[in-house]
């Protein structure tokens, strides 16, 4: 066996993750990405058991780029969307004013607020094609209407994994050529 330096290395203990639901967040970074219209929030369960959960995993997996982290965009399509994220954020923080316009829209003022994220399990194929769950953003809410807050149906995929498929069907007896 090669020899190893384990001497900063953390063993693994017990690993427990959050399930789909509601949880009270706090916003840990903020990206605003201009030239595609979108804020990049970096995000951590910020009470109960899962308290710190996205940070520790964030420190064990640096590469994890989205890890506890979303897009939530402002496009004209989606201000929508947009306006319920800016809504929660206000509503879940007293006084506080983000509507990216009129009062208030520097992004960074958003770091250390609080809001609700409704998280839902999705599943996904893996790069090497297994099929997996993770947790992803549903929708964001105040935290004062926690309790009202229902749990989404995991996204499932189909039960077969689609294939491409470019056959051809040509009724027996056809002796003409196929035109392409």
């Amino acid at each position: 066996m090669k020899r190893i330096d384990m001497t900063e290395v953390r063993e693994a203990g017990d690993f427990s993750k959050p399930a789909a639901g509601p949880y009270i967040c706090k916003i840990t970074a903020i990206k605003d990405v201009e030239d595609r219209e979108y804020l990049k929030i970096s995000y951590d369960i910020d009470q109960g058991e899962f308290k710190g959960y996205y940070t520790k995993a964030r420190e064990s997996h640096p590469d994890w780029e989205w890890m506890g982290a979303y897009a939530r965009s402002y496009k004209p399509t989606a201000l929508g969307m947009f306006k319920r994220f800016c809504s929660a954020v206000s509503k879940s923080n007293g006084n506080f004013v983000f509507d990216a316009g009129n009062v208030n829209s520097d992004e960074s003022t958003l770091i250390g607020k609080q809001l609700g994220i409704v998280f839902q399990e999705e599943e996904y194929y893996s790069n090497s094609g297994d099929k997996r769950t993770r947790l992803i953003v549903n929708h964001e809410f105040p935290i004062d209407k926690l309790a009202e807050q229902k749990t989404p149906e995991p996204k499932r995929l189909p039960e077969a994994r689609p294939t491409s498929d470019f056959s051809v069907d040509v009724p027996a007896g056809t002796d003409e050529e196929i035109p392409f």
